[in-house]
């Protein structure tokens, strides 16, 4: 199953912390398939994504090939500028159901009512990859506004507002459908409970709107109070909050947070405010998991078109995002020496790229993680 995004093999460098996080809700590991080549070599299917992400997933194959990782990449460069790569889309789709493993960065969605609909969402919603998990935490030698900071984002991935049901009823008039059903409702909590005890964490929080949104919203919290109710001998407590108030929370006390779980729209919004409260989304990972296929991305789901190209942008969510995805596949050793090397550059604080304060390149973040794998 998937295991943490942090290792025991890091944990001198995080003294006394807990680790950022062990996945193992409840799907099959992937390594209890047989090995998708010969040798024990696993074939991953790579979406690079728009903007930085040709250059944040250079980074995570030079360290793989510095490893000697065995991984063969099965590359897609889709992109989301516009929708003339449809079939190119498609073919990446049947690459990762054959795969069931994949890495991306994050493809652009236009806002005009012309351009395409978003690659990312359909990709979630045809894969039924309906966990999105985001961690955010503090990181030694990096110090920002709060410390102490160490909570999972689990955000429902395949309803809600992200539904894409919309219409015009009338010139001026538009009714757009939030969808929500018990069953997705109750896979999603169970998950994040599943998700606590695996991980050690002591509390889960549903994060709602059910005061405005009486049935929809209404239905997501009766139901994680419901499973709740089911896990309260295991010792893991629960309460919710309300969205708005969340925000204010997040912003003034984010050490009271856990595990947090959310429909679709507030997890896209609550892993950004917890990405500023860590570093930037330069330093959290994340992954999309299902009961049969993994896809591995950067928590934040920026594309930062504005930085392309420069040689400026930080890999470390995206090398992060890689490790998680060597342990989803039982290459734990190769992961503890990937992720130690990586939270090593950024704890001595030596190299840093500019979303960091430092003046460093994305080439230049790369080489200390390789050096520092080197000195192991």
């Amino acid at each position: 199953m998937l295991r943490g995004a942090v290792s025991a093999a890091s944990r001198p460098v995080l003294a006394n912390s807990r680790t950022a996080s062990t996945l193992s809700a409840g799907f099959p590991r992937v390594t209890q398939r047989t090995a998708s080549k010969y040798g024990g070599v696993y074939t991953v299917t790579l979406i690079p994504g728009d903007g930085i992400g040709s250059e944040i997933t250079n980074s995570v194959k030079e360290i793989f090939e510095h490893v000697n990782a065995p991984i063969v990449w099965e590359q897609y460069d889709v992109s989301g500028m516009s929708s003339s790569g449809e079939a190119l889309f498609k073919q990446a789709m049947d690459s990762l159901k054959r795969n069931r493993v994949g890495l991306k960065g994050i493809l652009f969605t236009p806002i005009s009512q012309s351009g395409h609909i978003s690659w990312n969402v359909a990709m979630r919603q045809q894969l039924d990859i309906y966990a999105s998990v985001v961690l955010c935490k503090s990181l030694p030698g990096f110090p920002t506004r709060h410390s102490d900071v160490d909570f999972a984002i689990i955000r429902e991935n395949t309803e809600g507002e992200y539904s894409g049901l919309e219409h015009q009823s009338y010139p001026g008039v538009v009714e757009s459908l939030k969808v929500s059903t018990r069953a997705k409702a109750e896979r999603i909590a169970r998950f994040a409970f599943d998700f606590a005890l695996r991980n050690k964490r002591k509390k889960v929080t549903c994060v709602h709107k059910a005061n405005i949104m009486k049935l929809g919203d209404g239905l997501f919290l009766n139901t994680f109070r419901r499973v709740g109710e089911e896990y309260r001998s295991s010792g893991i407590e629960f309460n919710d909050m309300i969205v708005d108030n969340t925000s204010m929370q997040l912003v003034a006390k984010p050490q009271q947070f856990d595990v947090m779980v959310m429909p679709n729209l507030y997890g896209a919004i609550v892993s950004n405010i917890g990405a500023a409260l860590v570093g930037g989304p330069g330093i959290v990972p994340g992954c999309n998991i299902g009961q049969d296929y993994a896809l591995f991305e950067p928590g934040c789901r920026h594309v930062a078109n504005d930085i392309m190209g420069t040689n400026k942008a930080n890999p470390a969510a995206m090398i992060l995002s890689a490790t998680m995805m060597l342990r989803h596949l039982g290459l734990d050793p190769i992961a503890n020496n990937i992720a130690t090397a990586t939270f090593k550059v950024i704890n001595e604080g030596k190299v840093r790229t500019p979303d960091m304060r430092g003046s460093a390149t994305t080439s230049d973040f790369t080489a200390a993680i390789i050096q520092n794998i080197q000195n192991l």
